[in-house]
C-alpha cells in the first residue's frame, strides 16, 4: 500500500510542527524518517496514525483519506509509538489476546495470529512470562507483536531501537527488515546509522519542513560536505610530510593517524588526487594508499538540520 502525503500542516499554538510536508512512501519500502528533538517526527507520525488531525493537507493510503476514512486507516496500520504502552500484569500470550479482539480479528483466528506473531518476534521462550518480567529489548518485540497482530499494510514505528543494547538492536533491525519485504514501513529514530543499515531511503525534517530525501547514496551525491581521502605516503617522516600536504591549496584540514598514514579534507571542486600525486612526484615520495572516506550520514544530517 503507497502512501502519499500533500501539504501536511500542522501548528501548536504559534508554533508550526509540521510545514507543508510533501512525500510519498511506497509498498515494500522502508522509510528512515529523521530529525533533531521538536522538529516534527512524532507529529506526523501522529497524523499518519490518525491520533491527530492536521491543520491543512491531507494524507492518502492508496484510495483511503485520513480526512474522510480515519477508521478505515486505523484497521490499516500497526503503530508502534515511541513509548510503548504495555499492560505489564498481562502475560504475553493473553496481552496479544486482547489486541486481538480490539481489532475485531475473528475468534477462531486468534490463536493462530498469536502464535505466528509470537514465532515471527522470537517471543515463543517469553510468551507464558508477565510482560513486567521481560527486558527491554522483549518488550519491544512484544510491542511489534501488537501493531502486527491484524495483519496491516502500513507499519508506522516511532524509535523502536531506543533503550536497547547493540544486539537486541541487531535483532529488532532484522526483524523490521522481514516486515518490510512485506509491507510500507516508516520508522524513527535518532541512531543514523540504525537508519543508514536498516531503511531503503531517508527523509530528514527540521524545523517542520524536509530538508532532505533519498537513498543515502543519493545524499552523500547531494551533500556538499568537503571530500575525505585517506592517504598513505612513504619516503619521508611524518612531520615532513604533513608540512609539505599542508600547504596544498583547497586543503581544509589534516589529521595524522599512524605510520605515515593522514586523513585529509578538502573541497570537492579540487582535484586533490592529482595535486598529492604530483606532491610526492617532486619529492620522490611513494603512494601507498589513497582511498575515499564515505560521507557519513550523521555529517549530512548536521549539514541539513543546523541553519
Amino acid at each position: 500500500m503507497d502512501v502519499v502525503v500533500e501539504n501536511l500542516t500542522k501548528s501548536f499554538g504559534l508554533q508550526k510542527a509540521v510545514d507543508s510536508v510533501n512525500f510519498t512512501v511506497k509498498k515494500g519500502e522502508i522509510l528512515g524518517f529523521l530529525g533533531p528533538n521538536g522538529a516534527g517526527k512524532t507529529t506526523t507520525m501522529k497524523i499518519m496514525s490518525c491520533f491527530l488531525y492536521p491543520d491543512y493537507g491531507n494524507i492518502c493510503f492508496d484510495k483511503y483519506s485520513i480526512h474522510k476514512h480515519a477508521y478505515k486507516i486505523k484497521q490499516l496500520i500497526g503503530y508502534l509509538p515511541e513509548h510503548n504502552p504495555l499492560y505489564e500484569e498481562m502475560n504475553v500470550i493473553d496481552f496479544l489476546n486482547f489486541i486481538a479482539r480490539i481489532h475485531n480479528i475473528p475468534t477462531y483466528k486468534i490463536i493462530p495470529r498469536i502464535m505466528d506473531m509470537i514465532r515471527l518476534c522470537g517471543l515463543d521462550n517469553e510468551k507464558h512470562k508477565n510482560i513486567r518480567e521481560l527486558s527491554k529489548g522483549y518488550r519491544q518485540r512484544v510491542g511489534l507483536a501488537q501493531a502486527l497482530i491484524h495483519d496491516p499494510e502500513v507499519v508506522i514505528l516511532d524509535e523502536p531501537t531506543t533503550g536497547l543494547d547493540p544486539n537486541q538492536i541487531i535483532e529488532i533491525r532484522e526483524l523490521i527488515k522481514n516486515i518490510g519485504k512485506e509491507k510500507t514501513v516508516i520508522m524513527s529514530s535518532h541512531i543514523l546509522a540504525e537508519i543508514e543499515a536498516t531503511c531503503d531511503r531517508v527523509l530528514i525534517i527540521n524545523k517542520g519542513k524536509i530538508v532532505a530525501n533519498g537513498t543515502s547514496a543519493e545524499l552523500r551525491k547531494k551533500s556538499n560536505t568537503d571530500k575525505l581521502l585517506k592517504i598513505h605516503i612513504i619516503g619521508a617522516e611524518n612531520p615532513d610530510i604533513y608540512k609539505a600536504l599542508a600547504t596544498l591549496p583547497g586543503i581544509a584540514n589534516i589529521l595524522p593517524t599512524e605510520n605515515n598514514y593522514f586523513n585529509i579534507q578538502c573541497c570537492r571542486e579540487i582535484n586533490i588526487e592529482k595535486t598529492i600525486f604530483e606532491l610526492c612526484h617532486q619529492n620522490n615520495w611513494y603512494i601507498g594508499e589513497m582511498t575515499p572516506i564515505e560521507t557519513r550520514l550523521e555529517d549530512i544530517f548536521r549539514q541539513v538540520t543546523q541553519n
